[in-house]
């Protein structure tokens, strides 16, 4: 059940509105939760910066798509599962590889340790020690990709959790 209800970009209040009216200039539609994040200038401003800075990470879109599925998992968003699973499926990811990202894991070491901390930030952010960090690093990842993790579990906590709270369901897609 939708507890919150998408708004018509003539609808929505002023930074919304605007915000709204450019990407539907420039992609002729509005998605079911950046409409509903309409209600909030500051939380749909917010989203659509976080969102374009994020798509400038140095994970590439494989394993992206790969940890993606692995915290919705765990956060429990069928919404958001079900879109990353499309763009897994279109980044070239099988079957089994996104069966296995929803576990938690991959089949290579150094993608599996990533998953890991990303699932870790997520659930217990407390629990990840110096020596986490130094595996990390001896499996090749550097700073920035570790740091990156922080910032595509956060982008996947709030589309997640909003559309959880809203009631968004896949079935919704228009």
């Amino acid at each position: 059940m939708r507890r919150l209800q998408a708004l018509d970009p003539a609808d929505a209040p002023g930074k919304s509105r605007e915000l709204l009216s450019d990407i539907v200039a420039r992609h002729g539609e509005v998605g079911d939760m950046v409409a509903t994040m309409a209600h909030s200038p500051a939380l749909l401003q917010g989203y659509l910066d976080f969102s374009r800075a994020m798509k400038r990470v140095k994970i590439p879109r494989p394993l992206s798509e790969k940890i993606s599925l692995a915290v919705q998992e765990w956060i429990g968003c069928a919404m958001c599962l079900s879109a990353h699973t499309e763009a897994a499926q279109a980044a070239g990811l099988s079957e089994a590889d996104i069966a296995m990202a929803r576990q938690g894991t991959s089949t290579d070491a150094r993608e599996a340790a990533l998953i890991a901390l990303a699932v870790r930030v997520l659930a217990e952010p407390s629990s990840i020690t110096d020596e986490d960090m130094a595996e990390l690093r001896a499996l090749g990842w550097n700073d920035r990709v570790i740091a990156e993790i922080v910032g595509l579990v956060s982008l996947n906590l709030l589309t997640g959790a909003f559309n959880l709270l809203i009631g968004l369901e896949p079935q919704e897609i228009s």
